[in-house]
């Protein structure tokens, strides 16, 4: 290998490389950095913030004051993060990541490959897929996706909207557009009323967040004072349409109601990304309340291994605040696991950072417990396409399921549901869902889609130019 190679590998080889510039991502990034080890950041997006934090600094005033003081509060982060020594590279796609601990990635499309002694998975969760009667209609979207062309672009529906779902991110981006001056046409919550009984039981855990709970009476008391139409418990929702979504249909309080709307923002909530954990073959197990798969870590975000940490909501949904502290402690702990000399600071805020998270737990149960999706949302109907990549109905996997008894895996050679382009993203835990539900068994006796590299879109040029780099040749 010639020298020139040898420094380029130097060069991509960090103490600590994290994979994610959200909130986990850049505090284990900052407390790393703080404590000498050298520490590189790879995120797709240009800038640092994840999705929560996205664009951040580049939003103005306006845009600040209508996403709310949470959003403004990555400023904080992004200043540390600059002050620590830590090295963001943005604009890389990974998609590949070895037990080895190499990394291989496109920055800007050219191939790079990265190796390190700790590797931090921070990157973060994405929206439970939400398949019901017409959801795969042009003028259908999720909140997330609505929130992410306000928070980038300051882009707001110019129509009236119907926000169809649960979670707190319905009404967070609800509030978000009554401060915009956008029309909400009525918000149709799916939460069984089974579920606030449930979540009754750790009510006293959502009273010990005080300043959380308030955040979203707040939010409930704006959508109230704009008298936009709520209806509460709905079931059996169709979005009716043909070529596109021309209306909402559901029963509530015992009556069928239909809203006519071209615009429809579903949300059910957020669940872990795993794509690169579950790739890298790490120990995963089911959450039932929260009805997905997570990475299984200790109490200091190590996964199963060896210097391989997840933290953050990749680790299990979380919110912001908290994986900003698991992404600290994991930092922490890599900076422990390295340094032999003891450290009196940092043992004590490592401890501090442990009360901090553990004391998050409660709060957490009530809001799993409450918003914990609806069978008929989890399980649809087989007329519903639950892989849209590929376009395989719930009722195509129910009858292959009929003549033997395939796993995920196997359904995928069958119907290539998870074979496209979101290579299960968006149908893995409804695929598992409805496998489960035939069964009578639970996801968690199901398993999950082995997933392997390519997980990012990748040429054979780029390929083929990544591989004779690395062995020194002229690409």
């Amino acid at each position: 290998m010639s020298a020139a190679v040898n420094a380029t590998a130097a060069a991509r080889h960090a103490d600590v490389l994290v994979i994610g510039a959200g909130p986990a991502g850049l505090a284990a990034a900052c407390a790393a950095a703080e404590q000498g080890l050298r520490v590189l950041v790879l995120d797709e997006q240009a800038r640092a913030g994840g999705q929560i934090y996205r664009a951040v600094e580049a939003a103005d005033p306006a845009r600040h004051q209508i996403l709310g003081p949470d959003y403004g509060a990555g400023l904080a982060l992004l200043d540390r993060f600059r002050r620590s020594g830590a090295r963001l590279q943005g604009g890389t796609s990974v998609w590949q990541i070895t037990r080895e601990k190499q990394v291989f990635a496109l920055v800007d499309g050219q191939p790079r490959t990265y190796t390190t002694d700790a590797l931090v998975l921070a990157t973060g969760a994405q929206e439970r897929p939400c398949p019901v009667p017409g959801w795969t209609l042009p003028g259908v979207m999720t909140a997330g996706a609505a929130q992410i062309l306000l928070k980038t672009e300051g882009v707001v529906p110019s129509r009236p909207a119907v926000l169809v779902g649960a979670g707190p991110l319905l009404y967070l981006l609800a509030w978000q557009y009554l401060r915009a001056g956008v029309s909400i046409k009525a918000i149709v919550e799916t939460t069984p009323r089974a579920h606030y009984l449930r979540a009754a039981r750790n009510v006293a855990g959502a009273l010990a967040n005080w300043a959380e709970l308030r955040k979203g009476m707040t939010m409930l008391r704006a959508i109230r004072r704009a008298a936009i139409p709520r209806y509460k418990h709905a079931e059996d929702l169709v979005i009716e349409g043909k070529e596109a979504a021309q209306a909402v249909r559901f029963k509530a309080a015992g009556r069928t109601h239909r809203i006519g709307t071209d615009l429809v923002l579903l949300h059910q909530g957020v669940v872990p990304n795993i794509q690169n954990s579950q790739a890298l073959r790490l120990d995963h197990t089911w959450d039932d309340t929260q009805r997905c798969w997570k990475p299984r870590v200790d109490d200091r975000g190590l996964a199963s291994l060896s210097g391989c940490y997840v933290v953050g909501d990749g680790a299990g949904i979380v919110g912001a605040r908290t994986s900003a502290l698991q992404g600290e402690l994991a930092g922490l702990a890599i900076a422990a696991a390295r340094q032999s000399a003891a450290s009196q600071p940092r043992d004590a805020r490592i401890a501090e950072l442990q009360r901090r998270i553990a004391g998050q737990a409660p709060f957490r149960a009530f809001l799993d417990t409450l918003y914990t999706p609806p069978d008929a949302i989890r399980v649809p109907a087989d007329n519903v396409i639950a892989c849209r990549c590929e376009h395989v109905s719930a009722g195509a996997i129910r009858a292959q399921l009929a003549t033997d008894q395939p796993d995920p895996n196997q359904l995928k050679s069958y119907l290539r549901c998870g074979m496209g382009p979101c290579q299960g993203r968006q149908c893995g835990l409804t695929v598992d869902e409805i496998v489960a539900d035939a069964r009578g068994i639970s996801p968690a006796q199901v398993g999950y889609y082995r997933l392997r590299p390519p997980l990012k879109p990748i040429t054979l040029e780029q390929l083929a130019r990544g591989a004779a780099a690395q062995a020194g040749e002229k690409p």
